[in-house]
């Protein structure tokens, strides 16, 4: 069984969409990232900090996904990270109403001694400064670390973020930020540049146009799945990472090929993640209902064709 760290936010989500809104629900990358690799066969840990206004109950869903959070600190008397968004009506973008750090501003993240060798470590997105602080942590040079950013780190840490990418194998973004980062409006460019900045291989999202993987001269697509409905994106670009890096943990194979196969079990995972608010769909999915729709996937990507 490999062992999976997984460093990012547990948190408080608000969100509203054009069919409803909640109140405070749980949320953050750490979170979501962590349920979607709890449908895999792996030793994971979370690397986080709440305060204790967290209730017990969410913490409770967690480690009975089997997620080891002897790295999650609680501060007493502290204010867990909040998140408030409204999403338009495409989904596709979203005003954010309240941002508050709370205790996420000090946060200082330890590596439990039993995670210092871990075989994929998953740095979502957090600042910089706490992803390197955390590879400087492992004692083994992990098999694969993949990193999640966005383009907030960019604008305000583009110095650290840039440090960070040298230390990595893997970098997820969107499309967006890709052509951000890099000043390429091709992907294709952007992702052999991203490339000469350190990481083997680079992911980018594309929401519900699907993702690319690119490794040198190599492309792979991944389609995502067209879904009846589509009711709350908050959590999917972290669920697909945590599919992603559960998968590749799970199967201890770094191929080019394998990451193949990561990439459409992140897609996947990430195709359920949108049926419900928050981590809802996430904490009830069964096996079952995976494999199924594991199926729509290679049907919906695999064909022969007869050349003339």
């Amino acid at each position: 069984m490999g062992k999976l760290l997984i460093v990012g936010t547990v948190a408080f989500d608000a969100i509203e969409t054009p069919f409803g809104k909640t109140d405070k629900i749980l949320g953050g990358a750490a979170t979501f990232i962590g349920l979607a690799a709890s449908q895999f066969n792996v030793n994971s840990a979370i690397i986080s900090i709440v305060g204790d206004d967290l209730p017990k109950e969410y913490l409770k869903l967690l480690s009975d996904k089997n997620i080891d959070l002897t790295g999650l600190e609680v501060v007493k008397g502290g204010k867990t990270f909040y998140w408030k968004g409204k999403y338009h009506n495409d989904l596709n973008s979203r005003d954010t109403l309240v941002t508050e750090l709370n205790v996420l501003a000090d946060f200082n993240p330890i590596v439990p001694d039993n995670f210092k060798d871990a075989d994929v470590v998953m740095l979502g997105n957090l600042h910089p400064n706490i992803q390197m602080s955390v590879i400087n942590q492992m004692t083994v040079r992990p098999k694969l670390i993949v990193l999640d950013t966005m383009n907030f780190w960019m604008d305000n840490s583009l110095p650290e973020l840039l440090e960070v990418i040298k230390h990595i194998d893997v970098l997820t973004i969107n499309d967006e930020e890709a052509r951000q980062l890099t000043g390429e409006y091709s992907l294709v460019k952007a992702a052999a540049k991203i490339e000469t900045m350190g990481p083997k291989y680079v992911v980018i999202k594309k929401g519900e146009h699907g993702a690319l993987l690119f490794h040198k001269s190599k492309v792979f697509f991944a389609p995502a799945l067209p879904l009846e409905e589509v009711f709350d994106p908050t959590g999917a670009g972290d669920t697909f990472a945590g599919g992603f890096a559960g998968y590749l943990a799970q199967t201890e194979n770094i191929s080019f090929n394998n990451l193949k196969n990561a990439i459409i079990q992140g897609s996947n995972l990430a195709s359920f993640c949108v049926e419900k608010f928050g981590t809802e769909r996430m904490l009830n999915l069964k096996k079952e209902e995976v494999n199924k729709r594991l199926l729509q996937f290679r049907e919906l990507s695999q064909f022969d064709i007869e050349l003339q």
